[in-house]
């Protein structure tokens, strides 16, 4: 039985739109940006084998822990955990870990805000053909003048928050659901024809050996943990997103099998991505474990040089917008809903507060990438070197607010919340639930904290 709470929530309006929805929150920069480029600096297949495994083992039982959260509480996360605190007649104080998802998640959108800017502005350069006939070196250099350029940086993350605030301020139904409801449809299109188009004109059979074929020699310790960590954070998990949108799902869903859905749907985009990206690489002799600039640098060499590279690129960036921009909508939708419930705010008015504060985060982002004197602080931070204000939020949020947030998470949804509450909520067979049950008390709890130690350097 949820809390009082669940009158007043506005809910999906079926459980199709609550899967598309929460996938699009989970679909992100990271399936396309990031999953190519990690996954071929650690091991091809037996990459992808292992994070295959963490998603199963870990992804699945910590989405099902949140949205059980969001959906008994049926408010923000903070206030969802402190009702499920109160309901077991454990400390309140347990809401801190409602709270760190929260802060954490808003602080990412603060420079994820600026990536999808760049994402917005490379449409245009692709739409332009601006990558025909440049050199790698040409790329490199374009890159680099653009995310030093001040003006353009502001103007696209901008843009970027604006879009974002004016969706999710028409409410959940009119907004999130209006825009989500084509977008993914649209994103999984896109997807499916530039795989079968790099299937057709790419070295397919290299990327489907590299992607298929395991070589766990190429596997380390590292890599496995990395695997592990990814497939945590990929699903946008303890970052306020899914304990909110559980809020708002209707109580006849089932969040088992939901939640499965969700997961498959978030890796299938990661692997059709990865089968969109590696036959272009490995056709223009490309490295595939490039890094962080896959995307931006390597890509757009090969469009430059490809048949029809200028109509491919553009619908290749038009893509990554709509994946960036499912998942802005619903990291600030878990501060907007805590200010319309605690604070009483309208809607329209706690998305341009949110915007506004925003905004001036996103600026420490903007100001690292250009060069400002002011954001350039060079030390250790907690097991990594840190040169820039980004740097520092960026490993402050992913690499230690994340791990101990899913932590708190899995600690307080194992041991703290009654067991009859959540047998009620996840209402699935005796044998799921003690499997559930097993692995959100042991075995994630173990392997976060694996995955924190090896990132802060511990490991």
């Amino acid at each position: 039985m949820t809390t009082a709470n669940a009158a007043v929530q506005p809910q999906w309006s079926s459980r199709l739109m609550f899967i598309i929805a929460a996938t699009g929150a989970a679909v992100g920069l990271g399936n396309i940006w990031k999953f190519p480029y990690i996954m071929g600096q650690n091991g091809g297949g037996a990459f992808m084998l292992m994070y295959l495994l963490c998603i199963l083992l870990i992804g699945i039982p910590v989405l099902m822990a949140e949205v059980m959260i969001g959906r008994r509480g049926r408010q923000s996360p903070g206030l969802s955990v402190k009702a499920l605190a109160i309901e077991a007649k454990v400390n309140p104080l347990w809401q801190i870990a409602g709270w760190m998802g929260l802060v954490g998640g808003f602080l990412i959108l603060s420079f994820y805000s600026v990536i999808a800017g760049w994402a917005f502005a490379y449409v245009s350069k692709a739409a332009q053909n601006s990558f025909a006939g440049q050199s790698a070196s040409d790329i490199g250099a374009m890159f680099g003048q653009f995310s030093a350029d001040l003006s353009s940086l502001l103007l696209w993350t901008t843009l970027v928050i604006v879009l974002t605030c004016v969706v999710v301020a028409r409410g959940v139904k009119q907004g999130l659901e209006q825009v989500i409801r084509w977008m993914m449809p649209a994103l999984y299109l896109l997807l499916i024809g530039l795989a079968i188009y790099a299937g057709l004109t790419g070295d397919f059979a290299k990327a489907l050996h590299f992607m298929f074929a395991p070589d766990f020699s190429k596997l380390s310790v590292s890599g496995m943990l990395i695997a592990l960590g990814h497939a945590f954070f990929t699903l946008s998990l303890a970052s306020g997103v899914m304990i909110t949108y559980g809020a708002y799902m209707p109580g006849r869903v089932s969040i088992a099998r939901t939640s499965i859905w969700i997961a498959l749907a978030d890796t299938s985009v990661a692997l059709i991505a990865a089968m969109v990206i590696y036959p272009i690489v490995f056709a223009h002799n490309l490295d595939a474990g490039q890094g962080p600039g896959l995307i931006f640098v390597t890509l757009p060499v090969a469009f430059g040089q490809m048949p029809g590279g200028q109509l491919v690129g553009t619908l290749f960036f038009v893509m990554l917008v709509f994946a960036a921009f499912t998942s802005t909508i619903a990291m600030i939708e878990s501060v907007v809903a805590w200010l319309t419930q605690a604070k009483g705010f309208s809607r329209v008015r706690a998305c341009v507060l949110s915007g506004i504060v925003l905004w001036c985060l996103s600026l420490l982002t903007v100001f690292s990438f250009s060069g400002a004197s002011w954001t350039q602080w060079q030390f250790h931070f907690v097991g990594k070197e840190v040169n820039n204000l980004f740097e520092i939020i960026d490993h402050l949020t992913s690499d230690i607010m994340l791990p101990l947030g899913g932590l708190a998470i899995a600690i307080f949804a194992g041991w703290k919340v009654q067991q009859h509450a959540s047998r009620e909520e996840l209402n699935t067979s005796p044998v799921a639930y003690s499997i559930w049950l097993f692995c959100i008390r042991w075995f994630t709890p173990v392997a976060i904290v694996a995955v924190f130690l090896n990132l802060t350097g511990v490991l």
